[in-house]
């Protein structure tokens, strides 16, 4: 029996919550079950009850607020517990349309992919502004570079995970899951897909972030953060490369003088160079110690994708031998 469940992070939901649930479908092509789970991070409104009310089959409720990027991990976790084949991820807002969960799975069903991004029309949302489409544009290139990945739309929340990419998943990022899954994915060789979504009508302005100034420097720090944790050689000898470009052509300068007879004048030439010489050797051993650490995080990351999925059968194993009433 394949399973899909949709999970919905919420946060004070109560309003739209009803909407959202009433616009997913609960039959899908390729699975004989579609379930929904409600992660209620912290809410201080009827937003459980509300769930419960309209049809939610599993609630997970956080003791306290912890964030998008937890809540969305948490819902990974308690889904592949539930026993979910694909996740289907999607916003509590209606953003995106329900009906598009069917075109959202076919890659996974078909065996195409293991992350399926669902990409929205930007161009035709009226709700974003000018310069929100731009800055989507931007982000959404410098992430394909850095994820080796063809994703137009990297902040789209709506997004199918197979059991498999949700067990081998791992956020370390408080703020948003988007960027760091889909470089995660990119640079751990999954299959990532993108289709085109519909997305509705919109129901509350968003709570991700206060300002687009803020956006940008969180979701800035957030790229550099796991590019550096993917790539680290490649930062720091870049660093360090730089570093030691500017300390040879000081030294060729401070040579230039000396041929003129103007050596002595230009001593604090030397210096600098070799004050930056030496921070270029450092980065470079800096970067070829992270690429060593990087290599064993590979590691411990299949350790720990081996550990979930024992784990797991451990748990289904039990729950089969148990009898009936126990």
């Amino acid at each position: 029996m394949r399973k899909l469940i949709v999970q919905i992070p919420c946060l004070n939901e109560e309003q739209t919550l009803p909407i959202t649930l009433a616009d997913i479908p609960r039959q899908v092509p390729g699975f004989d079950v579609v379930e929904v789970l409600i992660i209620d991070d912290g809410s201080t409104d009827r937003t459980v009850e509300v769930a419960r009310e309209a049809g939610a089959d599993h609630i997970l409720s956080l003791p306290q607020n912890r964030g998008l990027a937890m809540a969305f991990t948490a819902g990974l976790d308690e889904s592949v517990r539930q026993g979910a084949d694909v996740i289907v991820h999607t916003d509590a807002d209606n953003q995106y349309a329900g009906s598009s969960i069917p075109d959202l799975v076919e890659p996974i069903v078909d065996g195409r992919a293991d992350l399926v991004v669902g990409v929205r029309p930007i161009e035709q949302i009226e709700e974003f502004s000018f310069l929100k489409k731009r800055l989507q544009r931007l982000g959404s290139w410098v992430v394909r570079r850095l994820s080796s990945t063809d994703v137009a739309d990297v902040t789209s929340g709506f997004r199918a995970y197979s059991r498999d990419a949700a067990l081998r998943l791992t956020v370390v990022s408080e703020f948003t899951y988007t960027h760091e899954t889909l470089i995660q994915a990119g640079r751990t060789g999954m299959a990532v897909v993108q289709v085109p979504v519909r997305v509705n009508a919109q129901t509350r302005p968003s709570r991700l972030f206060r300002s687009v100034p803020q956006y940008i420097r969180r979701s800035l720090d957030t790229i550099v953060r796991i590019y550096t944790v993917y790539q680290p050689f490649r930062i720091f000898s870049g660093i360090g490369l730089t570093l030691l470009a500017g300390a040879l052509l000081l030294g060729l300068r401070y040579l230039y003088f000396v041929q003129l007879g103007q050596g002595k004048g230009h001593v604090q030439s030397v210096i600098l160079a070799g004050m930056l010489a030496t921070l270029g050797f450092q980065a470079v051993i800096v970067g070829l110690l992270a690429d060593l650490i990087g290599a064993n995080r590979k590691l411990l990351q299949e350790n720990l994708y081996r550990v979930r999925k024992l784990e797991l059968a451990g748990g289904e194993a039990k729950s089969k031998r148990q009898p009936p009433g126990d």
